[in-house]
């Protein structure tokens, strides 16, 4: 909410200048021809389009332009360490420095609260009967907007969870933010997306490519309505995108590599393969990037960056295409994820999908064609088994300081395990095991049994599926398996977790300037 904060300093301003004009001449004095604000923009389809699409825009940079933050998902979990280092993720390598003023959370919480604000604008105008909009735009922008509320508050009641639940647009400076229990947020999140569904279209439907459908909302209801323990609720959410039939798992090789050598699993996470109009079927929700076009990506796409090692400090290797373009190193996979997690004939494992050989590739070294073999630290940070997903190059950024690649958001894939999960929670593990062989088949990995199903196996299910796709922070948090699988999984970080750390603290910020109203802190956390 520190965002609030700049308005309050517009104002300010504002009382300056009328106070000045108000000695003025009066042919000096300004006569407003034109302004923009919500009650004069957002009162036909062409304003209600504009502030649509700067909702979309600030839902993509939602790592802000900060290199790290999105390691901050991943490091200090089951899945991952820090490869190269960086002050914004260090905390999340040692839990016993997490505090207050941890750089990252500031951040989470004001893209959070400005997404939610510019949600709030859009719900607000929808109401306006002045607005000359019909019914049916009327219900299908404030479904849209809602569901963004809904996405933003999911994401910080699972972080933080009791947040400031804030429904209205803020037009004035405040200071008195209380905390609400996170149920009650949950509830909202539900109340939120059940709007959403009976109001946004099919995929057959959505008027301008990229755009949200109904689906999506659906999607993120099955998740909360886990987190609001109604798993039989969850359960028919997930088959009401399953029996939509709009969407199927890809099990045929598809798209613009289509006669190279891979596979169905790589085809979805190939550049020019991941929309459902370039082929995706199975495609839920993608935010989608264009190289070389006025805002066309993210402030600063870090995805490439740091999910990619950082090959090319190692004597002997360039920047190639074949690698995915230049990484840095900064989400390192745990040992765990390396070699236990998957068996030799998942395809997820194939090595189209999991680089762990390489080869030296400068003609000019005398090692050219050869394994690259390496010890020490260059193996935490330079050489080490990667998921290839984030794959991308561009031959005219050749230090890869952005990424265009389109993001996929959700997933077929991911529906089915979040069915199994509701079908486990209500005692049916054959069930689960049956969902979860769906996707297992496709990956051509052996079949699960039923006695074997547990939510830990549903969550290295969900590694195995979705590694650099979910947030797993947020899984491991929603689950309240954060700190087990970290000492289970995680050597380097495990001895540093306590049970308080299952949710991040309140930035000390936004409990400084609350200065009318007491932010409490979460348990265990201080300054």
């Amino acid at each position: 909410m520190n965002h609030f904060k700049y308005i309050y300093r517009f104002v300010l301003a504002g009382m300056s200048l009328m106070t000045i004009s108000s000695c003025s001449k009066s042919f000096l004095d300004e006569q407003l021809k034109s302004s923009y604000a919500p009650d004069n923009t957002l009162i036909d389809q062409l304003g209600f389009e504009a502030a649509s699409t700067g909702m979309l825009s600030v839902m993509r940079n939602d790592y802000s332009n900060t290199q790290g933050l999105l390691a901050t998902f991943y490091v200090g979990t089951d899945m991952a360490i820090t490869g190269q280092p960086n002050t914004v993720q260090a905390p999340f390598e040692n839990y016993q420095n997490l505090n207050s003023q941890t750089s990252s959370l500031p951040l989470i919480w004001n893209w959070n609260y400005k997404l939610i604000n510019a949600a709030n604008v859009i719900i607000a105008a929808t109401a306006n009967p002045k607005a000359s909009i019909t019914d049916a735009q009327r219900s299908f922008y404030k479904a849209e907007a809602s569901f963004f509320r809904a996405y933003a508050y999911n994401q910080l009641s699972i972080l933080f969870g009791d947040v400031p639940l804030v429904v209205a647009p803020v037009s004035s400076p405040r200071t008195d933010y209380t905390r609400t229990k996170e149920a009650e947020v949950i509830q909202q999140i539900i109340t939120d997306l059940t709007f959403a569904e009976a109001n946004l279209p099919d995929p057959a439907h959505v008027t301008k490519q990229g755009r949200i459908n109904k689906f999506a909302a659906t999607q993120l209801l099955a998740e909360a309505l886990l987190r609001a323990n109604k798993p039989a609720d969850a359960e028919a959410a997930a088959k009401r995108i399953i029996d939509s039939k709009f969407f199927t798992l890809i099990n045929n090789r598809y798209g613009v590599k289509a006669s190279q050598p891979g596979d169905p699993f790589a085809d979805m996470f190939t550049y020019g393969n991941m929309r459902r109009s370039q082929g995706n079927t199975e495609a839920i929700w993608v935010i989608e990037q264009n190289y070389n076009v006025t805002g066309g990506g993210a402030d600063f796409d870090q995805h490439r960056r740091e999910w990619g090692p950082f090959y090319v400090n190692v004597a002997g290797m360039k920047v190639c295409d074949s690698l995915g373009g230049r990484g840095i190193g900064r989400i390192r996979p745990t040992n765990w994820w390396t070699y236990d997690l998957y068996t030799k004939d998942d395809m997820r494992n194939s090595p189209y999908n999991i680089r762990r050989n390489y080869y030296y590739n400068d003609p000019a070294s005398p090692k050219y064609g050869q394994p690259v073999i390496v010890s020490g630290f260059d193996t935490v940070q330079n050489i080490y088994a990667h998921t290839t997903k984030w794959y991308e190059f561009q031959p005219q950024d050749i230090q890869g300081a952005q990424s265009y690649k389109d993001r996929i958001q959700m997933r077929l894939g991911e529906t089915y395990l979040l069915m199994a999960e509701a079908q486990l929670l209500q005692g049916r593990p054959g069930d689960a095991a049956t969902s979860i062989n769906v996707i297992r088949d496709r990956a051509h990995a052996k079949q699960v049994q039923g006695s074997d199903v547990t939510l830990d196996y549903i969550l290295d299910e969900r590694a195995r599926e979705l590694t650099a796709e979910e947030l797993r922070r947020l899984t491991l948090i929603r689950t309240n398996k954060l700190v087990e699988r970290v000492k289970k999984y995680n050597p380097k970080v495990a001895p540093t977790i306590s049970d308080f750390n299952i949710h991040l603290p309140i930035p000390q910020t936004e409990i400084d300037v609350n200065k009318d109203a007491v932010l409490t802190q979460n348990t265990g956390y201080s300054k």
